[in-house]
């Protein structure tokens, strides 16, 4: 329920309630709180109770549970058939369009190209030195 309570925190609330009441008030302190969280239980329960009896036959099965935000989510998102997690992942993972985007970038890059791209296993000091003038000047106004 606190899941954020340490054992320092319970101790430190311990010393704390006994200075207050002190140890001879101290069993009349915790015998009406209990009486006081029992009595809150009760209510929660009775009012749980009459608004599932009030939503009526149709919705017999309702969890106030439910109406949590993560709970929510858990239940109609991710585990219910409408919609996965894997749907979910694969809507959003952009790797799919980058790639069809890289191979339209290395078709367009290939198609301007007249010779066939260089070989991977021959190293720069074995492939041929190419001739500046052979090759055309690059015209950033030519389309």
């Amino acid at each position: 329920m606190f899941p954020d309570v340490s054992p320092m925190d319970l101790l430190t609330l311990a010393i704390l309630v006994v200075l207050l009441f002190g140890p001879d008030k101290l069993p009349e302190v915790i015998q009406s709180m209990v009486g006081f969280l029992r009595k809150v239980r009760e209510f929660s329960d009775s009012a749980k109770e009459e608004i599932r009896s009030e939503l009526g036959p149709e919705l017999k099965d309702f969890e106030f549970e439910d109406l949590r935000p993560k709970m929510f989510i858990r239940k109609h998102v991710l585990d219910g058939d409408n919609l996965g997690i894997d749907e979910i992942r694969a809507a959003l993972d952009p790797s799919a369009e980058l790639s069809d985007l890289a191979e339209a970038v290395r078709d367009a890059g290939n198609a301007g190209r007249s010779e066939p791209p260089a070989r991977s296993g021959v190293s720069p000091s074995e492939e041929t030195p190419s001739d500046p003038v052979s090759h055309p000047a690059f015209d950033p106004d030519a389309t």
